[in-house]
């Protein structure tokens, strides 16, 4: 019994998946035009971002995932995309099991499987895009500069965090931190500026990262924190 209970839930959540594809189509192939006479045009695919973001319930939820499976780098059908969720850009991935809360802001990012993000989170592209120019004005964001920032598997961000670099294996990143410089696998990190708080696992070296962009810069030393 509890086979066809199983059963019958992945076939109803299969079903759900195609018919949120069929629907969001007319808007993908939106940004697919416009994807195509411009690489770097992205008027349209912000429009629709904001008109997705604002569909409640789990209805809103599918389609909106069914968008981005359509017009992100990657997106996985098994990933979740909380209300009011925003993607400033195309250059995204979202593997199997991610879970993005509601109110993010999701820059260029690659977010690996089992991810999870805290409401509110902010994915930046890099800390490149603003600087500051001969006459002392910061300039506009300069997408030239952006890069995609990767999230290990099993990363936890808590509510509220601003990040804009890579982040190791199964880290957590404590609610309100900001991160600006690149985090350690099976570590915890917190405040603003983010600093090293303890291992995970007390008794293990933490495990090299899987990507050589996400390997430690804030590790643990006599007075709390260290940058490489």
């Amino acid at each position: 019994m509890a086979n066809a209970a199983s059963l019958l839930r992945s076939w109803l959540k299969t079903l759900a998946n195609l018919v949120s594809l069929v629907l969001v189509l007319l808007p993908a192939a939106n940004c697919w035009l416009e994807k195509r006479l411009s690489a770097r045009a992205e008027g349209v695919f912000g429009f629709w971002t904001n008109v997705f973001a604002l569909l409640p319930g789990l209805p809103g939820m599918y389609l909106r995932r069914a968008f981005y499976h359509l017009t992100l780098e990657y997106c996985s059908l098994r990933s979740y995309i909380g209300f009011g969720t925003l993607f400033s850009h195309r250059s995204t991935r979202v593997e199997d099991g991610a879970y993005i809360g509601p109110y993010s802001l999701i820059g260029s990012a690659w977010i690996k499987k089992r991810c999870l993000l805290g409401s509110r989170v902010s994915l930046l592209s890099g800390p490149l895009l603003h600087e500051l120019d001969k006459d002392g004005h910061w300039t506009p964001a300069d997408l030239s500069k952006a890069r995609q920032i990767v999230l290990e598997e099993d990363v936890w961000i808590g509510e509220g965090a601003s990040v804009m670099v890579n982040v190791g294996r199964a880290s957590l990143v404590g609610t309100g931190a900001v991160v600006s410089t690149r985090v350690r696998a099976g570590v915890v990190v917190a405040g603003n500026p983010a600093r090293f708080v303890r291992r995970l696992r007390p008794d293990e070296e933490p495990a090299a990262s899987s990507h050589r962009d996400a390997e430690a810069s804030i590790a643990p030393t006599g007075d709390g924190a260290r940058r490489d």
